[in-house]
This record gives C-alpha cells, sequence and structure tokens, in this order.
C-alpha cells in the first residue's frame, strides 16, 4: 500500500493531488523551485523539498533531482501531475529503477504515445515532411511531438513563414518539455476537439469514460471544457470510444490517459493521446461521480477495476481562468493575487491563496472552475454565473472573455470549434466599462474622512477624482454636504470604505469596493487611482515598443539594426514570459530609431525596448 507520495509538479494540480492523497490517508511531500518556495502547494504539503541549482524554468524537468528528492523525503510513491515530466518515459524509469512507487502508464506506454509522431505511425497515420509542404498543403499546423498545453504550436497558412514557424516552435518547445522536435500536420479549420478519458488497469480492463469537448481555445491551449461533448450523433460517439480503447490497449496502457480527435464533417480524426492526468479532467469526475486521481493511485497499488463503467450523470462544464488580457494578445500577467473566490455550488480548483504572487515563470492558470447540473444549459448558466459574482482582485484576468463566451449563442447553442476566438474575440473584449464605477470608487475612498472636512457655508468646487478604466481616463465630482457625500445625476444613498449605494433614475445599485495601493477594484470593474497633477515627463515617444510583461528577450529578428526599414506588423523582437513566446512587432511602416534590446536581456513591464519612427 502506498503510504506516501510525491508530486513531481506544481499550483493547481499538485494542490489536487494532495488533496485526495489527505482524503485518504496518505501523506504528501511537494518540490519546489526557489521562485515558488512559499508557493501555496509547498504550504499543504506535509512535507516539502526544495530543487537545489537550476533556473526556476527548469527546475521541475530535473528528474534526478525529484528521485533524489522523494528518496531522502521517505515518499514511496511519485505522481507526475501534468506538463513537466509528466510524459516523460525516462524520468518515469528513473522512478521505478529507485524503487519508487509511479502513479502513471508504464515507460513504454508513455514512449510509444508521448512523442505524437510515433503516435500517428501506431494509428497507421503519418506527419507531413516540413521539406515537402507546397501551397497546396496549405493552412498546415507545427506542433511540438513532445508535451501539450498548446506550447511548440504554430499555424502556417503561407509559405514563406514555415521555416519561422519551426524555429519559433522548436525553441518553445525545448523550454517547455526538454525536448526540441516538431512536426507538421494539415490543419482543420473548423473543426472540434473532442476527447475520451479512458482509465485502465494491470488486469486487462480499460474504461472508455465518456467524451469532452474542448474547443474553445486560444494559442491551442483550450480554455472552456465539457462533459459530455453536445451534439456528436451515437454512432459517432461509439467509434470515439472503440479508437480511445484501441489506442490504449495498442501499447498495453494502465493508469488515466486521455484520446484526443479532431471531429470535422462528422469524422473523428485522430491527434495523440496524452498519457497523463488532464488539466480537464473534473469534468468527467463530476459527469461519472469518481476521483480520477484516486483511481490512478489505486491502480498503481494493483488493484482491477470493478465491474462495468459508472454511468454517466448530467452534464458538467470547466472554465480556466487566466491571468492574462485578451484584449492584448491574451498577454499574462503578474503582480499580487489580492483575492479569489466563488460563490458556493461550484467548484474550484486553484494553486493560490490571496495574497500570493502570480511570476513570470510559470503558466498563468490561476483556478479551474467547474459547475455540475442535471442539463447542459443548466451547468452552462451556473457557471456563468459563479463566474460573474466571483471575487478576483489582482492582475487583469480572462474572467469577462469566459462570462461572455458562455453566454454566446454559437456556444450556448453547442455549434463551437476550434476557431471560436478567431471569429469572436474582438466582440467578446470589447470594453463595457460601468459608468457608475468611478464615482463609486471616489466616495468609497472619501469616507472615513470628517463628515464637514470638504464642506462650506458658500458653494465651493467640487472634490474630483481621477481613474483609469479600460484604457481610458475618466474624471469623476463629488461634494461633501450637510447631508453627507453628494454628486450630480445619482442620488448618494450609502458611502462607506467597503460598500457604495447609489440610486439612479429611481433604480438602487450596490457597488463593492475593495482598494489595494492605486488599485480599486468596484464589483467586477478594475480600476486605477491616477494622480490628480500627472507627470508630464511620463509621456513616450511615439512608435515607443514597451515590453508588454516581464521577460527574457530570446530572439530580435534577422539583420535588425538601428537605421533598418521596418513594415507595418513586422515582427521584430520576441520575448519569453510564463513558458511561451510573445512577439513584438513594428507598429507601422517606418525606420527603426531606437534598438534597446538583445537576446537575453531581461525585461520589466514598461521597459522600452525600440522605437519606429513612422515613414
Amino acid at each position: 500500500m502506498i503510504s506516501s507520495v510525491l508530486v513531481a509538479n506544481r499550483g493547481e494540480i499538485a494542490c489536487r493531488v494532495f488533496r485526495t492523497c489527505r482524503a485518504s490517508g496518505i501523506r504528501t511531500v511537494a518540490v519546489h523551485s526557489d521562485a515558488d518556495e512559499n508557493a501555496l502547494h509547498t504550504r499543504v504539503a506535509d512535507t516539502a523539498v526544495r530543487l537545489p541549482g537550476a533556473a526556476p524554468a527548469e527546475t521541475y524537468l530535473r528528474g534526478d533531482l525529484i528521485v533524489k528528492a522523494a528518496l531522502a523525503s521517505g515518499a514511496d510513491a511519485v505522481h507526475p501531475g501534468y506538463g513537466f515530466l509528466s510524459e516523460n518515459p525516462g524520468f518515469a524509469r528513473a522512478v521505478l529503477d529507485a524503487g519508487l512507487v509511479w502513479i502513471g502508464p508504464p515507460p513504454e506506454a508513455i514512449e510509444a504515445m508521448a512523442s505524437k509522431t510515433r503516435a500517428k505511425r501506431l494509428m497507421g497515420l503519418a506527419p507531413l515532411d516540413p521539406a515537402a509542404v507546397t501551397d497546396a498543403d496549405l493552412p498546415v499546423l507545427v506542433k511540438a511531438a513532445a508535451g501539450g498545453g498548446g506550447r511548440g504550436m504554430r499555424i502556417v497558412r503561407r509559405l514563406d513563414e514555415l521555416e519561422a514557424a519551426l524555429e519559433g516552435a522548436r525553441a518553445e518547445a525545448a523550454s517547455a518539455f526538454g525536448d526540441g522536435e516538431v512536426f507538421v500536420e494539415p490543419y482543420l479549420e473548423h473543426g472540434r476537439h473532442v476527447e475520451v478519458q479512458v482509465l485502465a488497469d494491470t488486469h486487462g480492463t480499460v474504461w472508455p469514460l465518456g467524451t469532452r469537448d474542448c474547443s474553445l481555445q486560444r494559442r491551442h491551449q483550450k480554455v472552456v471544457e465539457e462533459a459530455p461533448a453536445p451534439g456528436l450523433t451515437p454512432a459517432l460517439t461509439e467509434e470515439l470510444r472503440t479508437l480511445a480503447v484501441r489506442a490504449a490497449r495498442a501499447v498495453s496502457y494502465v493508469g488515466a490517459g486521455t484520446v484526443e480527435f479532431l471531429v470535422a464533417d462528422g469524422r473523428a480524426h485522430f491527434l495523440e493521446m496524452n498519457t497523463r492526468l488532464q488539466v480537464e479532467h473534473p469534468v468527467t469526475e463530476a459527469v461519472f461521480g469518481l476521483d480520477l486521481v484516486a483511481e490512478q493511485i489505486r491502480i498503481a497499488e494493483g488493484h482491477a477495476l470493478a465491474g462495468e463503467p459508472p454511468r454517466a450523470r448530467g452534464h458538467a462544464v470547466e472554465a480556466r481562468l487566466y491571468a492574462e488580457d485578451p484584449a492584448r494578445d491574451w498577454a499574462p500577467q503578474t503582480g499580487t493575487l489580492h483575492r479569489l473566490a466563488v460563490p458556493d455550488g461550484v467548484r474550484l480548483d486553484t494553486g493560490y491563496t490571496d495574497g500570493d504572487t502570480i511570476g513570470v515563470h510559470y503558466d498563468p492558470m490561476l483556478a479551474k472552475v467547474v459547475a455540475h447540473a442535471p442539463t447542459r444549459a443548466e451547468a452552462v448558466r451556473r457557471l456563468a454565473g459563479a463566474l460573474e459574482c466571483a471575487t478576483v482582485h489582482g492582475p487583469v484576468t480572462n474572467r469577462d472573455l469566459l462570462v461572455r463566451s458562455l453566454r454566446h449563442p454559437e456556444f450556448t447553442s453547442g455549434r463551437m470549434d476550434t476557431g471560436f476566438y478567431d471569429r469572436h474575440l474582438a466582440a467578446l473584449t470589447e470594453p463595457t466599462p460601468d459608468p457608475h464605477a468611478p464615482l463609486a470608487a471616489a466616495l468609497a475612498d472619501a469616507h472615513g474622512r470628517s463628515r464637514f472636512g470638504g464642506w462650506r457655508n458658500v458653494p465651493s468646487q467640487p472634490q474630483v477624482k481621477r481613474y483609469e478604466m479600460d484604457g481610458e481616463e475618466h474624471e469623476v465630482r463629488y461634494r461633501h454636504t450637510r447631508e453627507g457625500l453628494a454628486a450630480d445625476g445619482v442620488r448618494v444613498v450609502h458611502a462607506d470604505a467597503g460598500l457604495v449605494v447609489l440610486e439612479v433614475d429611481g433604480v438602487r445599485r450596490k457597488f463593492e469596493v475593495s482598494r489595494y495601493g492605486d488599485q480599486v477594484h468596484v464589483n467586477a470593474t478594475r480600476l486605477t487611482a491616477l494622480p490628480r497633477f500627472p507627470d508630464p515627463t511620463a509621456q513616450l515617444a511615439p512608435g515607443s515598443l514597451v515590453a508588454p510583461m516581464p521577460g527574457t528577450v530570446v530572439r530580435i529578428a534577422d539583420g535588425l539594426t538601428e537605421g533598418a526599414t521596418v513594415q507595418a506588423g513586422q515582427g521584430l523582437i520576441w520575448l519569453e514570459a510564463m513558458k511561451m513566446q510573445h512577439q513584438i512587432s513594428a507598429p507601422a511602416a517606418g525606420t527603426l530609431s531606437t534598438l534597446n534590446a538583445e537576446p537575453g536581456q531581461q525585461v520589466e513591464p514598461g521597459t522600452v525596448l525600440a522605437v519606429v519612427q513612422p515613414t
């Protein structure tokens, strides 16, 4: 019997595995980089072990250090989580060779399926030869052979873009997975991403646990997932289940795994098999009433799956909450997560708690929020409502995008595909500022001062405050009167530091206000308090290209020097942040008058990297 589990991972998935271990009476061991010394997963584990010597981005790829940590801490089993080394057969062998229990599939199964190129050949398919790709093959997808999560993937629509896409994908894959192998396959524009969860024991039983739809994706990384996948015919559902079992049996699979497909024109196209637990596993757990981590542990202990698979009940939908700005090319955000809370009735899986810092080294996912209900419509409505009412104070997130996506007619009717955000992102990120949020922030800030501190016997100038909201500056005015705070056009019913109630055209509205330095949250609206008198020296030169996030300069465009002529949209500088590469492009055609960036340089948000003088 397993008595102590080390999770070779971090963040949300480590916390998730620890939760099941705790409920099962199993001791837990966390590992951490220096950057994660105070992370939630290290605090909730019974024991934590520092992984020395490696840079934060590489720490969780050091299998040798992780095995040493397991032996030193007295763990008798290792759970790999997802990402990092979870699909690395060499790491699985190292764990087993050390006499530890591996809570995952056999190394041979990982080896057969972890490389997407080998997996395709196993299923009778073959990738395209990059040297033989022609215009007739386009569009194509460049894809990392190892790992997942959208890293190391590029869509190529023009032949002259292929070489740069291959180079960028290789670099990103090597950074994220320690393996730079990539391949090329046809890209289906309007397919749906559908997958099948499988669970297999060491006694020859394989359970196909329903389908999941994961079509809402950004940068090929899933954003919203649900089970079961809506709108599939019984025949197609059965075909998917049969193919998933066939893939699992082909490699003598053991444990939890996922077989992924692209469904287009009523046909299933095999993509890959993920030989690990998926991020979206909670929707399957909700529908089947299973704890997949507990099942993984039981299977690793040699237990058989008992009888037939459980029956699916109801529908579940999961949304991934990211610290990112969808309106700015999904730019990841960093800073302090001051508050994260969701209403009762939904599941919250997270690796953060109030006051934690969101750093630059790892994926920007804050949490997964999951709703389960008897029908799809009820589950979608419940999840959208919970997200809308959630308290998310800190950096910019994709929360509003998630709410709008869940309520979009294309999604509610089940007609979405992987091109959903290509078509709808601009509309879904259109700012809809609450016009009364700045006033509520000002009134809350004014509370606590002397009631008559701003009052005069004769009329005087109103108090003025300025806020930035959705990229625009807003100025608000209010007055101190004998009756309390007042403002034009509304009646101030109540105002204190945390709650403002305004009556607008006879309708009362409540505004919950929280302030953290110059950052103010009014209900779901995020504001920045501005100084009354702006700094006239704070203006950037026209055409300045600034770092949108903290990161590392990994590449400068070939031949780019000061004085070079550039075209609008031309990629000039590439930053790596949170294991992804981000291209910074020329805003207009012109001349590069300043270049302040060089490969390897660490930059902070707002750093001027280059200046383009428009033609």
